[in-house]
């Protein structure tokens, strides 16, 4: 009898309703379909919504067999010419003038540019991608359907489809258009910019270029002294790194300091204190780092204020000196930051638990004793995630870089400034150069470098590994 009843209920956890009045086995494979499938599921893999029409699912089959003729007419009109072109004709063709057999010139033939060759042929792809994806979605829902009919007698109709989405799928629902719109916005544009590194898309190949292999991604790697190379991308990946550690942690640990003096019992007036920051936060971003820009300037008005108080005799190479630049954008974005980390972890602080202060104190623990075994435990535990996000977000930290220094100083020659980083090099390279190529490689460079200081960082940490942890 136990083993029995322990049979039931590890079958009642592999099964999920279906109906009002049926529970079913889960999940719907596609493998299913093809080894228990009745000549109507296997037949869906060519017809689409064969099965749902064989089992009276009316508007469901029509849906599906709908969307495959969709996809057949796009291939024929649009589809299949874009896939050859982009992998036998990516160069194109120019506009030549043409002359009929009597020697009467002609209108001449419509120029075909690469960059939308290969736009309309990653589109294609992703299309296709999806079409596969849907046919998978088309073989589930046939064997469903059959499933359903012979243990039932009948298959859902259009209706119980609808309501099961408003109630035991809402989340199928409610994430469809953002996922859709993280498709659309988000894949195939970086599908298409990883498309261009294996291209010859730059300066001198603007509008007819062809597929270079893995040529683009040599030329950055080397040292062969051109614009782009292995030595200036090292330059700029350690200094971006340097950077992003700086502007994450600086700004975090002065912020949280910041925001445990304004939390004490002591300080008086904490709302005006918060209400400060909360100013700084309001002025745009921009506005703050273009009036320091000129602030900042060898003729700005720090450098001439300073020189009519007799402090310097000539102007500080605030943006004119590798190290003067580099130092002063790190400060800078303190200014611009800490408000942030202040408004992020005031309200975590508020949520230590006060026992656990007390305790200490009891136990004779000094304010140091006390941030090194709890505040600071708890801060960690609990902000990592964010601690990632701002580390990934200031390595494309465009707007501070761009709008404070520009990159400067830039050396005569190079194509990289001692202050960018590789989000400002890869702009540079592509909207003021055109070299498109070697800015798609160094973009995925980048994306690989977050990744992997993403993935390490959060999978070794205590919010990972144990989220609901600490005590």
């Amino acid at each position: 009898m136990a083993t029995t009843s322990k049979h039931v209920e590890a079958k009642k956890r592999k099964t999920k309703k279906v109906g009002a009045d049926y529970v079913a086995p889960a999940p719907w494979t596609v493998k299913h379909a093809f080894q228990k499938g009745d000549v109507f599921t296997r037949l869906s893999c060519v017809i689409f919504g064969l099965s749902n029409l064989a089992r009276k699912q009316i508007i469901k089959g029509i849906l599906f067999l709908a969307i495959e003729i969709l996809y057949i007419i796009y291939m024929v009109n649009t589809g299949a010419l874009a896939l050859d072109k982009l992998f036998t004709h990516l160069q194109g063709t120019k506009s030549e003038q043409r002359f009929s057999a009597s020697g009467i010139p002609l209108a001449p033939a419509p120029e075909e540019y690469s960059v939308t060759i290969l736009l309309y042929g990653v589109a294609a792809l992703f299309i296709t991608a999806a079409f596969v994806w849907f046919w998978t979605v088309n073989m589930r829902a046939a064997y469903k359907a059959q499933y359903l009919k012979e243990t039932t007698g009948h298959a859902p109709s259009f209706l119980d489809d609808v309501m099961d989405l408003k109630d035991g799928r809402a989340y199928v629902s409610m994430l469809f258009l953002p996922t859709l719109g993280i498709l659309i916005f988000t894949i195939l544009p970086l599908l298409f910019m990883i498309s261009m590194a294996f291209t010859s898309y730059d300066s001198a190949h603007p509008s007819h270029f062809d597929w270079v292999g893995f040529a683009n991604f040599k030329e950055v790697v080397s040292n062969d002294g051109g614009t782009v190379n292995g030595q200036l991308f090292l330059s700029v990946l350690l200094w971006t790194l340097i950077w992003a550690f700086f502007a994450t942690f600086l700004n975090y640990f002065l912020g949280m300091f910041l925001a445990m003096v304004i939390n004490r019992k002591t300080t008086r007036g904490k709302m005006f204190w918060r209400g400060v920051f909360s100013m700084s936060i309001a002025v745009p971003q921009f506005v703050s780092l273009l009036v320091m820009n000129t602030m900042l300037q060898p003729t700005g008005a720090v450098n001439r204020l300073l020189q009519s108080w007799g402090w310097i005799s000539g102007p500080l190479p605030f943006f004119t000196n590798a190290t003067w630049a580099r130092v002063t954008v790190i400060v800078i974005n303190l200014w611009v930051g800490i408000p942030f980390t202040i408004m992020q972890v005031t309200g975590i602080l508020q949520n230590i638990p006060a026992d656990l202060y007390e305790a200490a104190e009891l136990d004779g623990a000094n304010w140091w004793q006390q941030f090194c075994n709890i505040t600071m435990p708890y801060m960690i535990f609990v902000t990592t995630p964010y601690l990632i996000t701002t580390f990934t977000g200031n390595v494309n930290n465009f707007n501070v870089i761009y709008l404070l220094s520009g990159g400067d100083p830039t050396p005569v020659g190079a194509s990289a400034g001692k202050t960018d980083l590789l989000i400002t090099w890869l702009y540079k390279l592509t909207v003021d150069k055109g070299d498109y190529n070697s800015g798609a490689v160094i973009g995925i460079f980048t994306f690989i470098v977050l990744a992997v200081v993403a993935l390490l960082t959060y999978r070794s940490s205590g919010s990972y590994k144990n989220e609901e942890g600490f005590r």
